[in-house]
C-alpha cells in the first residue's frame, strides 16, 4: 500500500490494521518512506491516537525491525534487567542505578538515548566522557557486561533500527508526547535488548512530558500492560518532576553530580529516594533479594562500600573511556569558559519553578538540540541549583550558569530568574516518590 494511504488512514482517524504498521516500519528501515511521510504520520498518529492493539503492534514490529538479543550464549552471572525514564530535567538516575544493580548481582544492559525536547538524554551525558563507546560492537558489549555488570549504550544499528530513525523525526517534529509513540519506542528497544525484568521511571510534573498525575498514570499503564503482555515483567515507579532533580543539568556537569554521588561526597536527597527505589525493584524481579527492605539494604551497602563506584569505573574503561576517569575527571571533562552565578533578587522560600523552560534554558546554552543534526557543547548547563522549600537570602545562589561566552550566560541568568519563584511562605513538602504501578511488594 502507497505510504499516502496509510497516512490518510489514520489522517481520518481510522485504526490501523498489522499491515499498514509493517508497512511503515519496512520503510523506516529500508527509506521507502520519505521523512516527510514518516513525519506526517507520527503526527496522525499523535493528534488522533492509537488503540492498545495498533500500540502493541507497532511495538512488535519496531522490536523486530532488527536484532534480538538472547543472553544464553553469552553465560552471564547474573539476571538481565534494565531501567528506562521517561525523562525530566537533571535526571542521571542511570548513571548510578546501572553500576548499583550491577554490584548486588544484576547485569545490566541499558539501551539509553539521547535528549529528547527538553530533557537530557543519559547518552549525551556519557559521550562527554573522552573515548567512551555508546555504539560498541556486540564483542565489546559482552566484554563489558562481563567485566562491568552494566554497559549504558545507544541504539546499534542492529538494535530497532525502526525505532532510531522514527525517534529523531518525533523529536523535532513536537510529536514526542504521545503515550502509544512513548510506548512502542521504549519497549521496542527493551524487548529486543533480552530483558529479565524492566523497572520503569515515569515523570510527573511541570518538567514532564506527562504534567498531570493523570496522563502520567495512563502512560504507566499502558507500558505495564504491553511490555507484560509481550513476556517482559515490568513495574512502574511514577516520580515527581516539578523541579530539578539532583543538584545539576548539563551533560558534564550531570555526570560530575553522579561521580559525586558514588563516592558518597554528595547525595542529593531526592535524587538518592528515587535511585534507591527503582534499583531495588529490579534486584526483586531478579530475585536477588527477597523482599524490599532487604534490596534496599543491598543498594545501601553497593554504595556505602564503593562497589557501586568500582562497577562505574569498570564500565567507562570497557567502552573505551579513560582507565583513571573517576580519580580525574576534572581532567577529562573541562569546564565551560563562563561560570555565571544567579543570585536571589529577595529573601524567601523557593516556592516553584517552570522545570520544562529550565530544560529548554540549558538547550539554548548548546546543551540540548533544536535539530537532530546539532552537535551540543557538553560542558554547559546549571549546577548548585535550589531545590523547592529551600530557604534563601537575598544575594544567595540560586543556581550557577555554565556558559561558552558572557552573552549566553547573561541571557541564561535573566531567564532562570523569571522561572524560579521566591516567596514569603514555604510551598508545601511534595514527595518525589508518586504513585507505583504493578504487583504488591
Amino acid at each position: 500500500m502507497l505510504a499516502q494511504e496509510i497516512i490518510r488512514i489514520k489522517r481520518d482517524g481510522q485504526t490501523l490494521a498489522r499491515s499498514h504498521i509493517d508497512a511503515f516500519v519496512r520503510g523506516l528501515v529500508d527509506g521507502s518512506w520519505s521523512e516527510g511521510q514518516a513525519a506526517a504520520l507520527a503526527m496522525a498518529m499523535f493528534l488522533k491516537g492509537m488503540s492498545r492493539l495498533e500500540t502493541v503492534d507497532l511495538t512488535q514490529a519496531m522490536t523486530h525491525s532488527g536484532l534480538v538479543m538472547d543472553w544464553r550464549a553469552a553465560h552471564l552471572h547474573g539476571p538481565v534487567l534494565d531501567k528506562h525514564s521517561t525523562g525530566g530535567v537533571g535526571d542521571k538516575v542511570s548513571l548510578m542505578l546501572a553500576p548499583i544493580v550491577a554490584a548486588c548481582g544484576g547485569v545490566v544492559p541499558m539501551i539509553s538515548g539521547r535528549g529528547l525536547g527538553h530533557t537530557g538524554g543519559t547518552l549525551d551525558k556519557l559521550t562527554s566522557i573522552p573515548g567512551y563507546q555508546c555504539a560498541p560492537d556486540l564483542s565489546t558489549l559482552h566484554s563489558a557486561l562481563k567485566s562491568a555488570g552494566c554497559a549504558i549504550i545507544g541504539q546499534t544499528a542492529e538494535l530497532a533500527p525502526a525505532d532510531r530513525r522514527l525517534y529523531a523525526i518525533r523529536d523535532v517534529t513536537a510529536t514526542v508526547e504521545s503515550v502509544p509513540l512513548i510506548t512502542a519506542s521504549i519497549l521496542s528497544k527493551k524487548l529486543a535488548a533480552g530483558l529479565q525484568g524492566l523497572v520503569m521511571d515515569v515523570k510527573v510534573g511541570n518538567g514532564a512530558f506527562a504534567d498531570s498525575l493523570a496522563m502520567a498514570t495512563t502512560l504507566a499503564e499502558s507500558l505495564v500492560q504491553v511490555a507484560n503482555g509481550a513476556g517482559l515483567p515490568t513495574r512502574a515507579w511514577l516520580t515527581d518532576m516539578n523541579q530539578v532533580l539532583g543538584r545539576s543539568c548539563g551533560n558534564a556537569l550531570e555526570v560530575l553530580e553522579a561521580l559525586d554521588f558514588l563516592t558518597g561526597k554528595w547525595r542529593e536527597s531526592r535524587l538518592l529516594e528515587v535511585t534507591r527505589a527503582l534499583s531495588a525493584e529490579l534486584l526483586l524481579m531478579g530475585r536477588l533479594a527477597d523482599n524490599n527492605a532487604q534490596a534496599l539494604q543491598q543498594v545501601d551497602d553497593a554504595l556505602h562500600s564503593g562497589r557501586a563506584l568500582e562497577h562505574f569505573a569498570r564500565m567507562v574503561t570497557a567502552l573505551g573511556g579513560p582507565a583513571d576517569f573517576c580519580e580525574r575527571p576534572g581532567h577529562y571533562l573541562p569546564p565551560a569558559p563562563v561560570q555565571l552565578p544567579v543570585l536571589a533578587p529577595r529573601s524567601g522560600f523557593v516556592a516553584g519553578m517552570a522545570t520544562r523552560d529550565i530544560g529548554l534554558a540549558v538547550v539554548e546554552l548548546g546543551g540540548g538540540r533544536r535539530r537532530a543534526s546539532d552537535t551540543i557543547d557538553a560542558r554547559v548547563g546549571l549546577n548548585q541549583f535550589v531545590q523547592l522549600g529551600q530557604a534563601v537570602q537575598a544575594g544567595e545562589v540560586l543556581a550557577v550558569v555554565h556558559a561558552a561566552d558572557t552573552s549566553a550566560a547573561e541571557c541564561a541568568r535573566q531567564t532562570l530568574l523569571a522561572m524560579l519563584h521566591i516567596s514569603d511562605q514555604a510551598p508545601p513538602p511534595t514527595p518525589v516518590l508518586v504513585k507505583r504501578i504493578g504487583p504488591t511488594l
